[in-house]
């Protein structure tokens, strides 16, 4: 199968392509590698995997219409994978139009240029943001998702949307799958294992903002990846999926839990909360065991104990602005 990720480079988008590779799929990457955290880290993650004769790489904008068309039609995808974003709840507070260009139109150009070269079945990447600060758990696929609480979180649900507009208008088959905070091996270094790990390693506190009752739905990576390759195989017509874990963590056990895989008793100063954080995510995975038989296998100390064993290496080490 011919298969295009967009955003291939980041965390989620180089772990699915390493994937895709070694099952035999023909991988077209599309990605800018924009500075929102370092891009010598993304292109690290992509190093050994555009050695493949079966991987290649374009390097651009999913706005630029040009670009698109060039990449599709050479790579003549048979299933697009749409991943790449602007990322993040807290940065999209101050810098919305950006979001709003990249996520939203982006995902419009994407879709169109599906639909121009005929290409008939989509996955999208969209976030459990979109639930915003609700208190009824676990968070279902067809709950209210009128009240989004950032920028970020609102430009994913408008993708969701335009989705189901090239599904109803164009016959477009889209899964839209909702990730809940995907971690492990090369995961973003803004995001809160990787940030904290840093801070242990540093002999730094690790600031908790709130109180750190406030739990997430803490998913590993190849979860995710495991259930993106069955999304893959198994779109039909149009759907939204949670992607979770179902078993959510308090942040501040999340932060012992993590000092101990790392062999570090972390120090905690807490902070207050910052706009756009919600109090809990939590995943109802039924639906995704349902239609995708999707069942998270990696229990929370297992992936962190997996993540430190990576950082501790060596490979996460670099900060978003590509230091050691």
């Amino acid at each position: 199968m011919r298969i295009l990720v967009t955003g291939g480079a980041g965390f989620i988008g180089s772990s699915l392509c390493e994937r895709l590779a070694s099952l035999g799929h023909a991988v077209e990457i599309i990605d800018n590698f924009n500075d929102y955290y370092s891009p010598l880290v993304k292109r690290q993650n992509l190093f050994d995997l555009i050695q493949k004769k079966n991987v290649h790489l374009t390097e651009g904008d999913i706005c630029d219409p040009q670009i698109l068309n060039e990449c599709f039609a050479r790579s003549k995808p048979d299933r697009v994978v749409h991943l790449a974003a602007w990322a993040g709840v807290r940065p999209s507070i101050e810098k919305p139009l950006l979001y709003q260009r990249v996520n939203v139109e982006g995902t419009a150009a994407i879709l169109e240029a599906c639909r121009t070269h005929g290409v008939r079945h989509v996955i999208f990447a969209s976030s459990s943001s979109v639930y915003g600060d609700r208190e009824q758990v676990p968070f279902c696929e067809d709950d209210n998702v009128d009240f989004p609480i950032s920028p970020y979180a609102a430009s994913k649900k408008a993708g969701e949307l335009l989705c189901h507009v090239w599904h109803h208008l164009y016959g477009l088959n889209i899964y839209a799958l909702r990730f809940f905070t995907v971690y492990g091996p090369r995961q973003r270094p803004d995001l809160a294992i990787h940030h904290f790990a840093k801070q242990m390693m540093a002999g730094l506190p690790c600031v908790l903002y709130g109180d750190g009752s406030t739990s997430r739905d803490y998913t590993y990576i190849d979860d995710i990846t495991d259930g993106i390759l069955s999304a893959i195989d198994r779109v039909n017509g149009f759907e939204i999926v949670n992607l979770g874990n179902s078993t959510p963590t308090r942040l501040d056990q999340l932060v012992l839990m993590l000092g101990e895989a790392m062999g570090i008793t972390p120090e905690i100063r807490f902070e207050p909360t910052k706009p756009g954080d919600v109090t809990r995510t939590f995943a109802s995975t039924a639906k995704a065991s349902r239609l995708l038989d999707y069942h998270p296998k990696v229990s929370m100390q297992e992936g962190l104990s997996r993540f430190a064993e990576w950082f501790k290496a060596g490979q996460g080490l670099a900060d978003h602005t590509g230091k050691a």
